[in-house]
Protein backbone atom coordinates (compact mmCIF):
# COMPACT_ATOMS: atom_id res chain seq x y z
CA UNK A 1 0.00 0.00 0.00
CA UNK A 2 1.66 3.27 -0.85
CA UNK A 3 -0.01 6.53 0.10
CA UNK A 4 0.54 9.24 -2.14
CA UNK A 5 -0.37 13.05 -2.34
CA UNK A 6 -1.06 14.69 -5.38
CA UNK A 7 -1.17 18.57 -5.60
CA UNK A 8 -3.16 20.61 -8.52
CA UNK A 9 -1.33 24.04 -8.87
CA UNK A 10 -4.29 25.39 -10.98
CA UNK A 11 -5.55 29.08 -12.05
CA UNK A 12 -8.48 29.12 -9.88
CA UNK A 13 -8.00 26.43 -7.42
CA UNK A 14 -5.25 24.79 -5.37
CA UNK A 15 -6.11 20.84 -4.92
CA UNK A 16 -4.80 18.42 -2.81
CA UNK A 17 -5.67 14.34 -3.49
CA UNK A 18 -3.85 12.13 -1.25
CA UNK A 19 -4.77 9.03 -2.68
CA UNK A 20 -4.06 5.03 -1.39
CA UNK A 21 -2.55 2.25 -3.86
CA UNK A 22 -2.58 -1.12 -4.22
CA UNK A 23 -1.21 -1.66 -7.63
CA UNK A 24 1.72 -4.12 -9.16
CA UNK A 25 3.90 -1.90 -11.52
CA UNK A 26 3.26 -2.31 -15.07
CA UNK A 27 -0.21 -2.38 -15.36
CA UNK A 28 -2.85 -0.74 -15.86
CA UNK A 29 -4.50 0.85 -12.43
CA UNK A 30 -8.17 -0.24 -11.77
CA UNK A 31 -10.62 1.45 -9.87
CA UNK A 32 -10.65 -0.87 -7.11
CA UNK A 33 -6.71 -0.69 -6.59
CA UNK A 34 -6.58 2.92 -5.44
CA UNK A 35 -9.21 5.06 -3.32
CA UNK A 36 -9.39 8.79 -1.97
CA UNK A 37 -8.32 8.93 1.64
CA UNK A 38 -8.33 13.07 1.29
CA UNK A 39 -9.28 15.68 -1.27
CA UNK A 40 -9.12 19.95 -0.22
CA UNK A 41 -9.26 22.70 -1.97
CA UNK A 42 -8.04 26.04 -1.72
CA UNK A 43 -9.69 28.65 -3.82
CA UNK A 44 -6.29 30.52 -4.39
CA UNK A 45 -6.78 32.65 -7.78
CA UNK A 46 -3.99 32.81 -9.08
CA UNK A 47 -4.75 34.14 -12.76
CA UNK A 48 -5.62 37.01 -10.71
CA UNK A 49 -1.91 37.43 -9.61
CA UNK A 50 -1.33 37.64 -13.42
CA UNK A 51 -0.50 41.41 -14.53
CA UNK A 52 0.80 42.07 -17.85
CA UNK A 53 1.57 38.36 -18.40
CA UNK A 54 4.00 38.22 -15.43
CA UNK A 55 2.64 35.98 -11.79
CA UNK A 56 3.47 39.30 -9.40
CA UNK A 57 5.27 38.54 -5.86
CA UNK A 58 2.11 38.69 -4.55
CA UNK A 59 1.04 35.38 -6.56
CA UNK A 60 4.01 33.58 -5.23
CA UNK A 61 3.26 34.68 -1.88
CA UNK A 62 -0.69 32.94 -2.11
CA UNK A 63 1.05 30.24 -4.10
CA UNK A 64 3.25 29.08 -1.44
CA UNK A 65 0.68 29.56 1.61
CA UNK A 66 -2.04 27.55 -0.31
CA UNK A 67 0.57 24.90 -0.43
CA UNK A 68 1.87 24.57 2.91
CA UNK A 69 -2.01 24.96 3.92
CA UNK A 70 -2.22 21.21 1.61
CA UNK A 71 1.11 19.97 3.21
CA UNK A 72 0.07 20.37 6.74
CA UNK A 73 -3.88 17.95 5.54
CA UNK A 74 -1.32 15.66 4.31
CA UNK A 75 1.04 15.14 6.69
CA UNK A 76 -1.51 15.11 9.04
CA UNK A 77 -2.92 11.87 7.30
CA UNK A 78 0.73 10.64 6.71
CA UNK A 79 1.30 10.69 3.25
CA UNK A 80 5.07 11.49 3.12
CA UNK A 81 5.17 11.32 -0.76
CA UNK A 82 4.13 14.32 -2.35
CA UNK A 83 4.22 15.04 -5.78
CA UNK A 84 2.92 18.80 -7.37
CA UNK A 85 2.21 19.76 -10.77
CA UNK A 86 1.58 23.25 -12.36
CA UNK A 87 -1.01 24.01 -15.35
CA UNK A 88 -1.83 27.09 -17.33
CA UNK A 89 -1.26 29.84 -14.37
CA UNK A 90 2.38 28.80 -14.38
CA UNK A 91 3.19 27.83 -17.83
CA UNK A 92 1.77 31.01 -19.38
CA UNK A 93 2.91 33.41 -17.61
CA UNK A 94 6.06 35.36 -18.55
CA UNK A 95 8.26 34.85 -16.01
CA UNK A 96 7.29 31.20 -15.18
CA UNK A 97 10.38 29.86 -14.39
CA UNK A 98 11.58 32.53 -12.21
CA UNK A 99 8.03 32.43 -10.13
CA UNK A 100 8.62 28.25 -9.94
CA UNK A 101 12.05 28.34 -8.56
CA UNK A 102 10.89 30.89 -5.61
CA UNK A 103 7.78 28.71 -4.76
CA UNK A 104 10.17 25.39 -4.70
CA UNK A 105 12.15 27.69 -2.79
CA UNK A 106 9.82 28.59 -0.43
CA UNK A 107 8.17 25.22 0.39
CA UNK A 108 10.87 22.77 -0.82
CA UNK A 109 8.75 21.02 -3.25
CA UNK A 110 9.51 20.01 -6.81
CA UNK A 111 6.72 21.64 -9.10
CA UNK A 112 6.38 19.63 -12.73
CA UNK A 113 4.91 22.33 -15.29
CA UNK A 114 2.95 20.46 -17.36
CA UNK A 115 2.07 21.57 -21.20
CA UNK A 116 -1.07 21.85 -22.62
CA UNK A 117 -0.92 18.95 -24.94
CA UNK A 118 0.31 16.74 -21.84
CA UNK A 119 -3.01 18.43 -19.63
CA UNK A 120 -5.01 16.97 -22.25
CA UNK A 121 -3.24 13.60 -22.60
CA UNK A 122 -3.50 13.56 -18.65
CA UNK A 123 -6.83 13.92 -18.30
CA UNK A 124 -7.75 11.55 -21.11
CA UNK A 125 -5.62 8.76 -19.00
CA UNK A 126 -7.69 9.40 -15.97
CA UNK A 127 -11.60 9.94 -17.45
CA UNK A 128 -10.48 6.27 -19.39
CA UNK A 129 -9.45 4.11 -15.86
CA UNK A 130 -13.69 3.41 -15.38
CA UNK A 131 -13.82 2.34 -18.71
CA UNK A 132 -12.48 2.70 -22.64
CA UNK A 133 -13.73 5.90 -23.97
CA UNK A 134 -15.28 5.43 -27.25
CA UNK A 135 -14.66 7.57 -30.48
CA UNK A 136 -15.51 11.05 -29.40
CA UNK A 137 -14.32 14.60 -28.07
CA UNK A 138 -13.02 14.95 -24.36
CA UNK A 139 -13.43 18.74 -23.38
CA UNK A 140 -11.60 19.82 -20.13
CA UNK A 141 -12.41 23.32 -19.51
CA UNK A 142 -9.80 24.79 -16.52
CA UNK A 143 -9.55 28.46 -15.11
CA UNK A 144 -6.85 29.24 -17.81
CA UNK A 145 -7.60 26.99 -20.44
CA UNK A 146 -9.64 24.37 -22.32
CA UNK A 147 -8.51 21.26 -23.17
CA UNK A 148 -9.61 19.28 -25.92
CA UNK A 149 -8.78 15.39 -27.17
CA UNK A 150 -9.52 13.16 -29.77
CA UNK A 151 -10.26 9.42 -29.04
CA UNK A 152 -10.39 7.18 -31.40
CA UNK A 153 -10.12 3.47 -31.34
CA UNK A 154 -9.76 3.87 -27.56
CA UNK A 155 -6.62 5.97 -27.92
CA UNK A 156 -6.27 10.04 -28.01
CA UNK A 157 -4.95 10.90 -31.23
CA UNK A 158 -4.82 14.50 -30.66
CA UNK A 159 -4.25 16.91 -27.65
CA UNK A 160 -5.34 20.63 -27.86
CA UNK A 161 -4.83 23.59 -25.28
CA UNK A 162 -6.46 26.60 -26.46
CA UNK A 163 -5.14 29.30 -24.01
CA UNK A 164 -8.73 30.31 -22.56
CA UNK A 165 -10.18 29.18 -19.89
CA UNK A 166 -13.49 29.89 -17.63
CA UNK A 167 -11.78 32.55 -15.29
CA UNK A 168 -9.01 33.84 -18.05
CA UNK A 169 -12.46 34.34 -19.42
CA UNK A 170 -14.12 36.02 -16.55
CA UNK A 171 -11.25 38.76 -15.84
CA UNK A 172 -10.82 39.53 -19.51
CA UNK A 173 -14.05 40.55 -20.59
CA UNK A 174 -16.29 40.46 -17.28
CA UNK A 175 -16.50 43.71 -14.89
CA UNK A 176 -19.37 42.47 -12.38
CA UNK A 177 -20.16 38.92 -11.09
CA UNK A 178 -22.01 37.95 -13.98
CA UNK A 179 -21.19 38.69 -17.42
CA UNK A 180 -23.89 40.85 -19.54
CA UNK A 181 -24.90 39.83 -23.18
CA UNK A 182 -22.43 41.95 -24.52
CA UNK A 183 -19.50 40.35 -22.39
CA UNK A 184 -21.03 36.88 -23.43
CA UNK A 185 -20.68 37.45 -27.00
CA UNK A 186 -17.01 38.84 -26.02
CA UNK A 187 -15.84 35.68 -24.65
CA UNK A 188 -18.02 33.65 -27.31
CA UNK A 189 -16.42 35.24 -30.12
CA UNK A 190 -12.91 34.77 -28.59
CA UNK A 191 -13.04 31.27 -27.76
CA UNK A 192 -14.84 30.69 -31.46
CA UNK A 193 -11.72 32.15 -32.89
CA UNK A 194 -8.97 29.93 -30.97
CA UNK A 195 -10.79 26.86 -31.15
CA UNK A 196 -11.46 27.68 -35.06
CA UNK A 197 -7.81 27.32 -35.49
CA UNK A 198 -7.41 24.07 -33.45
CA UNK A 199 -6.79 21.23 -35.41
CA UNK A 200 -9.29 19.47 -37.18
CA UNK A 201 -11.52 17.89 -34.37
CA UNK A 202 -14.31 15.94 -36.00
CA UNK A 203 -18.34 15.93 -36.67
CA UNK A 204 -20.80 14.37 -34.80
CA UNK A 205 -18.89 12.68 -32.00
CA UNK A 206 -19.92 11.75 -28.24
CA UNK A 207 -18.29 14.25 -25.67
CA UNK A 208 -16.92 13.66 -22.42
CA UNK A 209 -16.26 15.81 -19.75
CA UNK A 210 -13.91 16.13 -17.12
CA UNK A 211 -13.00 19.00 -14.49
CA UNK A 212 -14.53 21.94 -12.66
CA UNK A 213 -15.63 24.39 -14.99
CA UNK A 214 -17.52 21.04 -16.96
CA UNK A 215 -18.78 19.91 -13.45
CA UNK A 216 -19.98 23.27 -12.43
CA UNK A 217 -22.29 23.32 -15.47
CA UNK A 218 -23.57 19.58 -14.52
CA UNK A 219 -24.39 20.80 -11.03
CA UNK A 220 -26.31 24.18 -12.41
CA UNK A 221 -28.19 21.87 -14.68
CA UNK A 222 -29.23 19.28 -11.80
CA UNK A 223 -30.09 22.47 -9.45
CA UNK A 224 -32.09 23.92 -12.24
CA UNK A 225 -34.06 20.36 -12.41
CA UNK A 226 -34.46 20.25 -8.49
CA UNK A 227 -31.42 17.90 -7.97
CA UNK A 228 -29.16 17.78 -5.51
CA UNK A 229 -25.82 16.47 -7.22
CA UNK A 230 -24.72 17.02 -10.38
CA UNK A 231 -26.43 15.18 -13.98
CA UNK A 232 -23.99 12.57 -15.31
CA UNK A 233 -25.50 13.56 -19.49
CA UNK A 234 -25.51 16.81 -20.45
CA UNK A 235 -27.41 18.12 -24.28
CA UNK A 236 -26.61 21.19 -25.40
CA UNK A 237 -30.12 21.99 -24.93
CA UNK A 238 -29.77 21.83 -21.18
CA UNK A 239 -26.48 24.51 -21.50
CA UNK A 240 -28.18 26.42 -23.80
CA UNK A 241 -30.79 26.16 -20.81
CA UNK A 242 -28.72 28.03 -18.35
CA UNK A 243 -27.83 30.51 -20.73
CA UNK A 244 -31.16 31.25 -21.14
CA UNK A 245 -31.97 31.44 -17.15
CA UNK A 246 -29.57 34.19 -16.59
CA UNK A 247 -31.49 36.11 -19.50
CA UNK A 248 -34.68 35.40 -18.19
CA UNK A 249 -34.58 35.56 -14.65
CA UNK A 250 -31.23 36.98 -13.31
CA UNK A 251 -32.09 36.48 -9.82
CA UNK A 252 -33.11 32.96 -9.88
CA UNK A 253 -29.84 32.16 -11.89
CA UNK A 254 -28.06 33.75 -9.25
CA UNK A 255 -29.96 32.21 -6.25
CA UNK A 256 -29.43 28.76 -7.62
CA UNK A 257 -25.99 29.12 -9.18
CA UNK A 258 -25.29 29.89 -5.22
CA UNK A 259 -26.58 26.56 -4.44
CA UNK A 260 -24.76 24.68 -7.23
CA UNK A 261 -21.56 25.93 -8.00
CA UNK A 262 -20.58 28.79 -5.04
CA UNK A 263 -16.98 28.58 -5.33
CA UNK A 264 -17.13 29.44 -8.81
CA UNK A 265 -20.06 31.92 -9.62
CA UNK A 266 -17.71 34.51 -11.53
CA UNK A 267 -16.34 31.21 -13.86
CA UNK A 268 -19.69 29.44 -14.36
CA UNK A 269 -21.54 31.11 -16.82
CA UNK A 270 -18.13 31.51 -18.85
CA UNK A 271 -17.90 27.66 -18.69
CA UNK A 272 -21.03 27.53 -20.06
CA UNK A 273 -20.57 29.21 -22.86
CA UNK A 274 -17.44 27.62 -23.97
CA UNK A 275 -18.59 24.02 -23.14
CA UNK A 276 -21.63 25.40 -25.44
CA UNK A 277 -19.01 26.25 -28.57
CA UNK A 278 -17.08 23.02 -28.08
CA UNK A 279 -20.33 20.71 -28.45
CA UNK A 280 -21.28 22.84 -31.33
CA UNK A 281 -18.21 22.35 -33.02
CA UNK A 282 -18.35 18.94 -33.08
CA UNK A 283 -21.90 19.08 -33.55
CA UNK A 284 -22.14 15.99 -30.02
CA UNK A 285 -25.33 15.54 -29.46
CA UNK A 286 -25.08 14.82 -25.49
CA UNK A 287 -21.41 15.18 -23.29
CA UNK A 288 -21.51 12.01 -20.39
CA UNK A 289 -19.28 13.02 -17.46
CA UNK A 290 -16.15 11.11 -16.38
CA UNK A 291 -15.66 10.19 -12.83
CA UNK A 292 -11.84 10.35 -13.05
CA UNK A 293 -9.90 13.27 -14.86
CA UNK A 294 -6.06 14.68 -14.94
CA UNK A 295 -4.65 14.37 -11.03
CA UNK A 296 -6.05 10.54 -11.46
CA UNK A 297 -4.09 10.69 -14.92
CA UNK A 298 -1.31 12.33 -13.39
CA UNK A 299 -1.17 9.47 -10.64
CA UNK A 300 -1.09 7.09 -13.26
CA UNK A 301 1.02 8.12 -15.53
CA UNK A 302 3.61 10.34 -13.76
CA UNK A 303 4.01 8.62 -10.43
CA UNK A 304 3.42 5.01 -10.91
CA UNK A 305 4.40 4.17 -14.05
Amino acid sequence: MQRIGIIDLGSNTVRLVVFDVERHFGRRLRPHEFREVLNEKTVAGLSAYVVDGVFTSAGIKRAVGALEGHLVSARNVGCKQMYVFATAVLRNCSNSKQAVREIERATNLSIDVITGEEEAHLGFVGASITQPLGDGLLIDIGGGSTELTRIEGGRDVANTSIPQGSVSSYARYVSLVFPTPDEREAIRKAFATQLGNAPQLGRNLQAYGVGGGVRAVAKMVGCMAGREKAVKQLAPESVASVLALLDRDPSQFAHLAVKAAPDRLHSLVPSAIILQECLAAVGAESLAMCKYGLREGYLLERVLS
